[in-house]
């Protein structure tokens, strides 16, 4: 379940001011087609006015009422008489003013899609660079599919924003902006009536944004829990088909897509009230105008031009006014994506306090050498047990240590330890005496080869996954470390071998072939330690001897930490630490555990007797 995105009032500044902050470099760009959407405003009003001017100036009967703005529009195209026999100038004037504001419109939007998309391309370039330096805890309360849908839909909500809706939102905004003081030079009457509904259309809008601003941010989480859902059935289709599990997960797919479309059909409810009462209050300014222009026209203080400008005008901005409403929920929505995305952008990455010390060390600068040493380690997750109570444990240079235990006792959380993928509550880590919070995080990792539970491949060529650190590292290289991980002879048995793609994290392999392929990837690497999590567990016996030959082969070299539950692995160790209840119940070689009653002496001897039933079963024999 994804942690809880905090929630902050839809209206806060701060949250409006991020768009601002998005658009970076491109403020420029996208406030010069604000300026440009102002022109081609102002040339939209050309129209109404010079049809204006027409009217009361040529075809209306001598002494009808002239307002001085026809007069000087008359004037500007060359006088009365002038346009009586030149009824063309008028209408070039109209179709130039429509032509240049059609330009114009298609300029703004131009502009605006290159800053929109420049942005957002940087924003997503941003999100991403931020997931791959979050601290792992993170993803522990974070759904694969839910941060999968903030990096697409919700990115594609402020693009949308961007691109279009605050594009929108201006142009709607300049066309009231520019009609009320052109109104009130001609007539202050009807002003007033072509602009009293206007003010509760914006008002209804804005508190229509407010309402459904929390609709909004419910849905986008149902769609974030319905992604999630999707994308874990997908990932893990083998396992519920292997468990029966069809049912299951669709029933818990119908429960999370019923969340979905109740919210959805919420939002919608809430989208239709809008349209229909803001089409009664924009009919109902048009209607006041026509029955304010008509009285006042009728009684000769309003000329017909005039009367035809006003409802020209209003029934050119208020209807785009109408929309704002939308817009409003749009940029509503915005901000509850971009919400989502702060979730994201806001922690601090586990590495920020690393960058001073990776630009003063470098990445590839060995770790001191002297071996490894745990110090009064304690550890518990959140929320959780306690599962390092005080480890004291140390591994010389050159040493093997294997590393055994039950499941939960905490074997794998050394790894991460070791790997600063988590921090001990108390006690420290050292390599060659320095603590490892000492070094870079990134230093740290690229001197430490490890093979982690689950391997993981990407889809890429097998030559591609082995040689990941190096992409340009020398094929035999890769092939020797192959044949150190006993993969090289199955990757030979591939029609294109070294060019073979994997499916997506290794699927079209073997559990096997996955395992020793991720083994191949740390042995190329030119580490000071080498970390293997239960990274045998799916290979065959005589497999195994391979790769424990070629391991004792590189011993001597790096401090190697292997934790196993195979005891046949344990016994190829310089020493073995046995971990029970988050401590160290006891430690020493094979023969000197073996020699002594203890959890590793029981589990030799049912793993012993396990296999003599074994052999016997293939012998045809009776089990002893």
């Amino acid at each position: 379940m994804s942690a809880s995105t905090p929630r902050t009032p839809i209206f806060a500044l701060r949250r409006l001011g991020e768009f601002w902050r998005i658009l970076g470099p491109d403020r420029p760009l996208y406030a010069a087609a604000i300026g440009v959407q102002a022109l081609a405003a102002a040339c939209q009003y050309v129209v109404p006015l010079v049809p204006q001017a027409v009217i009361d100036g040529v075809f209306s009967p001598e002494g009808t009422r002239m307002g001085a703005m026809s007069v000087r529009i008359l004037a500007a195209l060359g006088g009365a008489e002038a346009v009586r026999g030149a009824l063309w100038v008028p209408a070039l004037a109209i179709a130039v003013a429509a032509v240049l504001s059609g330009a114009l419109n298609l300029l703004r939007g131009r502009m605006i899609a290159v800053a929109a998309q420049r942005s957002v391309r940087r924003l997503r370039e941003r999100v991403h660079a931020k997931l791959v330096r979050l601290p792992v805890p993170f993803f522990d309360t974070n759904e694969s599919g839910d941060l999968l849908q903030r990096c697409t839909s919700d990115v594609d909500t402020v693009q949308n924003i961007l691109a279009n809706q605050v594009a929108e939102m201006g142009r709607a905004t300049l066309l009231l902006v520019i009609a009320v003081p052109l109104m009130f030079a001609i007539d202050w009457r009807m002003a007033i009536a072509s602009t009293a509904l206007a003010i509760p259309v914006v008002a209804f809008a804005g508190l229509y944004f407010r309402t459904v601003s929390d609709r909004f941010r419910t849905k986008d989480e149902a769609e974030g829990r319905l992604t999630a859902k999707a994308q874990e059935n997908i990932s893990g289709i083998r396992v519920v088909r292997a468990f029966g599990r069809q049912e299951f997960e669709r029933e818990e797919f119908r429960v999370r897509n019923a969340e979905h479309r109740d919210a959805d059909i919420r939002l919608f409810d809430g989208l239709s009230q809008f349209w229909a009462l803001s089409d009664i209050t924009c009919l109902g300014q048009l209607l006041l105008v026509l029955v304010v222009g008509l009285m006042l026209v009728s009684g000769g203080t309003l000329g017909a031009g005039e009367f035809f400008f006003f409802l020209f005008a209003t029934n050119m901005y208020i209807w785009p006014i109408r929309h704002l409403g939308r817009m409003l929920a749009d940029l509503g929505k915005a901000v509850v994506a971009l919400e989502r995305l702060q979730a994201i952008l806001a922690p601090a990455p586990e590495d920020a306090a690393d960058d001073v010390r990776a630009a003063a060390d470098g990445p590839h600068e060995p770790l001191p050498a002297g071996g490894i040493r745990f110090e009064g380690v304690r550890f518990a997750y959140p929320g959780g047990r306690t599962v390092l109570d005080g480890i004291d444990l140390q591994v010389g240079p050159g040493e093997t240590v294997a590393i055994m235990g039950p499941s939960g006792c905490g074997k794998s959380t050394l790894a991460a330890l070791l790997l600063r993928f988590r921090e001990p509550d108390a006690g420290r880590i050292t390599v060659g005496g320095a603590d490892i919070r000492s070094f870079a995080r990134g230093r740290l990792r690229a001197r430490i080869a490890s093979v982690l539970q689950p391997p993981f491949l990407y889809s890429r060529t097998i030559r591609e996954n082995v040689a990941i650190v190096q992409p340009e590292m020398a094929l035999a290289v890769v092939a020797e470390a192959a044949e150190s991980a006993a993969v090289h002879d199955s990757v030979q048995r591939f029609t294109k071998t070294w060019d073979t793609v994997v499916g997506e994290r290794g699927i079209t392999l073997s559990g096997g072939q996955r395992q020793r392929l991720a083994i191949a990837r740390a042995l190329v690497r030119e580490a000071d330690i080498l970390v293997l999590d239960d990274s045998l567990s799916a290979v065959d016996g005589e497999t195994e001897r391979r790769i424990l030959d070629a391991m004792r082969a590189r011993r001597g070299k790096v401090p190697t930490v292997v934790i196993a539950h195979r005891l046949s692995t344990l016994a190829e160790a310089d020493r073995i630490v046995v971990l029970e209840a988050g401590r160290v119940a006891d430690h020493g070689t094979h023969a000197e555990l073996i020699a002594r009653d203890g959890l590793y002496k029981r589990l030799w001897a049912i793993q012993a007797e396990l296999e003599d039933e074994e052999r016997s079963a293939l012998a045809g024999e009776p089990a002893p």
